[in-house]
């Protein structure tokens, strides 16, 4: 689908860079309205591993038009839905033929490790279609009810042009999140990938046109956060759904607000895992490991914040200390590594900040804190734990997004749950107990939009978003689709039937 090629040398110590010269709107490739260029750097090598054209707004006006036009112009939003869910089934099977590919461009990219990126990053994707292919047949887009002098039909319809922001963290998964329910609905979609990650976003366009989405429904634009702005704030945009940091989430927000456009915020996360006395401690800890530093802790659910009882707190932060100091540094497309580089230099610098400013509150690091000696070049922060940690600390209460786990005492049940809770987040979170009945009844009292007891992994039928700050809206499951629907009551003739 694009031009793809490798550069000569130019300075790029030798490295083959992957070149892609136009955009994809309206389901082609098109030259883009300026000449501006966004160069991905490998966040191992720290040398430019690719280079895309970066939109303009010119190119938002473009693609935003070409969405406007397929979704009033043709019958893309009222096709069956039976056939709309085909194209996710068909998107499904062609990303698992290129997983490897795929995979192996998210590493380059943000610095993934690939063990865990081939189910993290691209195999979750699939699952998440395979998700929204389970709903054909269950998905009502009509229901009858009883109204005050006759029938009532409550139909859904959809919004119509969607804009979609995604993060660099997981994005092809992010991609999917976005563009599948979208495409359930009968919505257009423009896409907005980081400019951190945007590589693996063309393949997701071809892989999309190839399984048969109609020209028009999907655009996708690297940029910046200006051209984003355009972007959600476009007159001829109808939603917008956003994911990535608080801060820009409360800006995107209050500009939706001003033009009471309907919004789907999914943000941050400073999750709490607890431990009750009753756990096996040596079967929790792994698993913790896979919830806090999955992606070198560079996700929204990340189970940062572990939370023991006095009675066992040594014995848990030894533990945590061990396992954590014990995991594997390195070169990210190596399978074996299980902590790469962070995303970026400024990452890693924020990352390094936040760790200091622990010390100085008075938290004790018993591994990491630092840079490791062992990788020369790359933007690496040592996997860290602190132990005595309040949890009025800063690093128990901001998102690090960093290979950073705190662990936290409490004194007993109520007093773990009072703990969970005092968090400006409410997005992830898990109790781990020997009796999984009475660990359901804690997770109720947990004020978060999704917990896991006794396991960590996601819910793809189930609707996910957070509390608080954690966003508005949800996403995934039928609620997923819901999002991108216009509720209408129809008030039938009391003489229908």
């Amino acid at each position: 689908m694009a031009t793809l090629g490798l550069l000569p040398t130019n300075g790029l110590g030798g490295l083959s860079v992957i070149v892609h010269d136009r955009l994809y709107i309206g389901g082609e490739l098109v030259a883009p309205a300026g000449t501006g260029t966004i160069d991905v750097i490998n966040p191992f090598t720290e040398q430019v591993a690719g280079r895309v054209p970066e939109a303009t707004n010119a190119d938002v006006d473009l693609a935003v038009a070409a969405a406007r036009s397929a979704f009033d112009t043709t019958d893309w939003p009222t096709r069956p839905i039976e056939e709309r869910i085909e194209i996710l089934s068909r998107a499904s099977a062609l990303i698992s033929s290129r997983m490897d590919e795929l995979t192996g461009l998210i590493t380059t990219e943000m610095g993934s490790p690939s063990g865990w990126g081939i189910f993290g990053q691209v195999l979750s994707a699939t699952m998440i279609l395979d998700a929204y292919t389970g709903l054909a047949g269950s998905y009502a887009l009509e229901e009858t009810r009883a109204g005050m002098f006759g029938p009532v039909v409550v139909r859904k319809e959809p919004l119509g042009v969607v804009a979609a922001v995604i993060p660099w963290n997981v994005p092809l998964f992010e991609a999917v999140m976005k563009v599948a329910p979208a495409v359930i609905a009968g919505c257009t979609v423009v896409l907005k990938p980081a400019p951190e990650t945007p590589l693996d976003a063309y393949v997701f366009g071809e892989i999309m046109a190839e399984a048969g989405l109609p020209k028009g429904v999907l655009s996708i634009l690297p940029a910046g956060r200006e051209v984003g702005e355009y972007l959600v704030t476009h007159p001829q945009v109808d939603k917008v759904t956003f994911t990535g940091s608080t801060a820009a989430g409360m800006k995107i927000g209050a500009a939706c607000g001003a033009l009471l456009r309907p919004v789907t915020l999914e943000l941050g996360g400073k999750s709490a895992a607890i431990i009750l006395d009753d756990a096996d401690v040596a079967t929790v800890v792994p698993q913790l490991l896979d919830a806090g530093l999955m992606n070198n802790g560079q996700a929204c659910v990340a189970q940062t914040r572990i939370l023991a009882s006095r009675a066992r707190y040594d014995e848990v932060l030894d533990a945590v200390t061990e396992a954590v100091a014990a995991q594997v540094v390195g070169d990210p497309s190596d399978p074996t590594t299980q902590i790469g580089p962070l995303v970026a230099e400024r990452q890693r610098e924020r990352v390094l900040g936040l760790i200091a400013k622990g010390r100085d509150e008075g938290a004790r690091i018993t591994t990491g804190g630092g840079r490791p000696a062992s990788q020369g070049t790359g933007w690496f922060v040592e996997p860290t734990v602190f132990g005595d940690v309040d949890n009025k600390m800063t690093i128990a209460q901001e998102e690090i997004f960093g290979p950073v786990l705190s662990v936290i005492p409490f004194q007993d049940e109520a007093d773990a749950i009072a703990i969970a809770n005092d968090s400006p987040y409410g997005l992830s979170g898990s109790v781990w107990s020997a009796d999984g009945t009475h660990a359901a009844e804690v997770a109720r009292k947990i004020r978060t939009g999704t917990i896991n007891v006794n396991h960590f992994a996601m819910a793809f039928g189930a609707p996910f978003g957070g509390y608080k700050n954690s966003g508005l809206g949800r996403e995934l499951g039928p609620e997923g689709v819901d999002a991108f629907m216009e509720k209408k009551s129809i008030s039938l003739d009391p003489g229908t039937a």
